[in-house]
């Protein structure tokens, strides 16, 4: 698609010879917290540049010109990067507490996150996303401390369930026991667990 978006200063140089100075990151971000809002609410197929953009308050050929169609930008929305934690220098018996703790700040820092959990719950290609971020994100961390590294699949799926459920419960559907919960009575429910997901021989 030919981009027929004007250059503005943020994008060239001036007569004087200045340099090209960088694009407005207020604005990608404007574009990518807009697209995870329509994404989620419309799925892939209906959301479009267009409601994205207004919602964004831009013209349309701005997000065509940073992103090129809605395939980039969905792709740009939904890069999601847990920042996973070495496991491997953790005490035995703190690899679930520290993971809880880990997900609990990856949550709370990052609207991203629950934006791209409300997508993967209503599309199938936000869905594929996080099965993705979780495979290749999580399975590394449990392989490495797990007691059978070719269980870590099965291992990751279980550590998954409980700490999407608890992000859906917590950050998207916002039930009163789960929202009031302090981190430490969180992590005191669900480090067990999450433990014996990671270091218990399989039933």
């Amino acid at each position: 698609m030919v981009d027929h978006a004007p250059l503005t200063s943020s994008d060239t140089a001036s007569d004087a010879g200045r340099a090209p100075q960088p694009r407005s990151a207020g604005t990608r971000a404007a574009i990518l917290a807009a697209a995870r809002d329509r994404f989620a609410a419309e799925g892939y197929e209906r959301a479009t540049i267009r409601s994205i953009a207004r919602e964004a308050g831009i013209d349309p050929s701005m997000v065509m010109r940073y992103y090129g169609n809605k395939a980039g930008l969905f792709a740009a929305a939904s890069e999601i990067e847990l920042h996973a934690p070495d496991l491997t220098h953790v005490p035995h018996d703190e690899l679930g507490a520290r993971l809880v703790g880990h997900f609990l700040e990856r949550w709370e820092s990052d609207e991203a996150l629950t934006a791209m959990l409300r997508v993967g719950a209503t599309n199938e290609a936000g869905a594929e996303r996080m099965r993705g971020v979780f495979t290749e994100q999580i399975g590394p961390v449990v392989s490495a401390v797990c007691p059978v590294p070719e269980e870590a699949a099965i291992r990751s799926a279980l550590i998954a369930s409980q700490m999407l459920g608890l992000a859906l419960c917590r950050y998207v559907l916002h039930l009163p026991p789960a929202v009031d919960l302090r981190h430490d009575e969180i992590a005191a429910w669900l480090a067990p667990t999450i433990q014996r997901y990671l270091t218990a021989e399989l039933p």
